[in-house]
């Protein structure tokens, strides 16, 4: 009941915040910082995730909770007064695929989530008002499936087109901190929370016991990193192929962004070929780089007219191309980007080294939850071909570090199959429905 309260209490204030920030578009708002109370704080630490690492201070959340309410008050009182220190931030290095490579990720103490939560509580519904229709990475009611649909549908509507596939090269390192400070002066001048901001980004990183201090960038693994490396690449390019190159274009042109992987669709070549001639001295200005090999023009039309067709490119892990429907018409199709499937497949074969040791019945639940998350994204109408080949290589991996759990004779493939009469995999299926939701519009 309690917690409904707060729900309702905190909901409120962020509408006021909504109307205002709608009301004056243009205006600067300078007092923010006193919707964050106790109220506020604690309905930030309920949405902060609490199972994940600890950060360089090694306080977990069963820790923070025994004095939850003492805690969450000494936060608010150096928050408020200037007293909070935002600590080094802790770099570790994950896996990135099969190769040997690794992705670092940052990972802030407990206490410094929950203060970067409450601060994106006040921020987003001012940011909500201003970001464009053309980004969905990390904003509420968004989502990957949503920026693909609308990609579909932008260019089944032009019947294709010219596709600049936009890759900039080490975008959340090489953010210009001074630009973003410019950018923010325009719609947040609250004292308190921007002198929070700026602690964040100046928090070190630690790795291997020594802190670095990065001159660019966001906060590492910060939760208010995905807000500011938004806000970042809304002016530098969603408000600038908006208001400035597409009132220039010859022909039709739309922009489809999820975080920093963007894709540029247009109808003319020449109009591709002149944003993407600008687009270098453009991103340039703001501290960015296009990485010279992995940002390209592809023309992307269905075969004949003149066009040899068989282009494709690649966005949020599906490889579009253009294919015959059942009734003969091209469409574009998507399947499963090669090198996310192999990151699958992998990872998969990973888990099942590392548990074969495990009872039978454990692994197949696990497994089965693995094949389910697989699905919840990939699962998309025409992507059944690359469905069936993560399930068949599942399968094999299983039976694979099954073999291995003891000297004796190898799990034939009879064998494995008689194992599968008992617990089966479950098999792949359709979650989203680009079609279905067409036909509902």
């Amino acid at each position: 009941m309690a917690r409904t309260l707060s729900r309702e209490v905190i909901s409120t204030r962020q509408q006021k915040i909504v109307e205002l920030a709608r009301m004056e578009p243009k205006m600067a708002l300078t007092t923010l910082a006193h919707h964050i109370d106790t109220v506020w704080l604690a309905e930030a630490y309920q949405r902060t995730r609490k199972d994940g690492a600890v950060g360089v201070d090694g306080v977990t959340a069963r820790q923070y909770e025994e004095r939850l309410s003492e805690n969450l008050e000494d936060l608010l009182s150096r928050f408020k007064s200037g007293r909070y220190r935002a600590p080094p931030v802790r770099r570790v290095h994950i896996p990135k695929g099969g190769r040997g490579e690794t992705r670092p990720i940052g990972i802030p103490t407990l206490e410094d989530k929950v203060l970067q939560r409450a601060a994106l509580m006040v921020l987003e519904p001012i940011y909500e008002q201003d970001f464009l229709p053309c980004s969905y990475g990390f904003r509420p009611g968004r989502s990957a499936h949503q920026a693909l649909e609308a990609l579909w549908r932008g260019l089944m509507g032009m019947g294709g087109g010219w596709v600049i596939d936009l890759d900039i090269r080490r975008y959340f390192d090489s953010i210009d901190r001074q630009q973003l400070r410019t950018i923010l002066d325009q719609r947040v001048r609250d004292g308190v929370i921007r002198r929070a901001l700026g602690k964040w980004m100046r928090a070190g990183v630690m790795e291997s016991g020594t802190v670095q201090y990065p001159e660019a960038g966001t906060p590492q693994g910060g939760v208010v990193s995905p807000l500011l490396s938004n806000l970042y690449l809304h002016v530098v390019l969603d408000q600038w192929f908006e208001h400035t190159v597409k009132p220039r274009l010859q022909g039709r042109a739309f922009l489809v962004r999820f975080a920093d992987d963007a894709v540029l669709a247009f109808e003319r070549e020449t109009d591709a070929r002149r944003v993407l001639a600008v687009l270098p001295k453009r991103l340039g200005k703001f501290g960015l780089q296009l990485h010279p090999d992995k940002t390209r023009l592809v023309e992307f039309r269905p075969p004949g007219d003149g066009s040899p067709g068989g282009r494709s490119f690649d966005l949020l892990g599906f490889t579009h191309y253009w294919g015959r429907s059942r009734k003969g018409r091209w469409i574009i199709k998507r399947k499963t980007a090669k090198a996310r499937l192999a990151r699958a497949v992998h990872r998969v074969g990973q888990w099942c080294r590392y548990q074969r040791h495990r009872p039978v019945p454990e692994q197949h639940a696990a497994l089965a939850r693995q094949l389910m998350g697989h699905y919840a994204y990939y699962g998309i109408t025409g992507n059944a071909s690359a469905l069936w080949r993560f399930h068949r290589q599942v399968e094999r991996c299983w039976r694979k570090w099954l073999s291995r759990r003891s000297n004796r004779s190898g799990m034939d493939w009879e064998c494995f199959r008689r194992l599968l009469i008992r617990h089966p995999l479950p098999p792949p299926r359709v979650v989203h429905s680009i079609y279905r939701g067409a036909a509902k519009r």
